[in-house]
């Protein structure tokens, strides 16, 4: 039974950490007075492949460039 656990615990540790991706951003873009659905509509209407994971990391180690990305989301 151990081993039905441990591949359940590894589909749900994928599923806690997108969900934590999207918080992040979520609540970076807020401080922008974006939407988190409008913010990833407009990145994917400009062609900016980034995952969450990369854009949650932006967020809370290079706001600057994170603000960037907002900015041109905005236009």
């Amino acid at each position: 039974r151990a081993l039905s656990f441990a591949f359940a615990g590894r589909k749900c540790r994928k599923r806690d950490f997108r969900s934590l991706f999207i918080t992040r951003i979520n609540a970076a873009c807020r401080l922008h007075n974006t939407a988190y659905n409008r913010f990833i509509h407009a990145l994917n209407e400009n062609n900016v492949k980034l995952n969450r994971k990369f854009l949650s990391q932006l967020a809370v180690f290079e706001p600057n460039a994170f603000e960037n990305l907002v900015k041109l989301t905005k236009k």
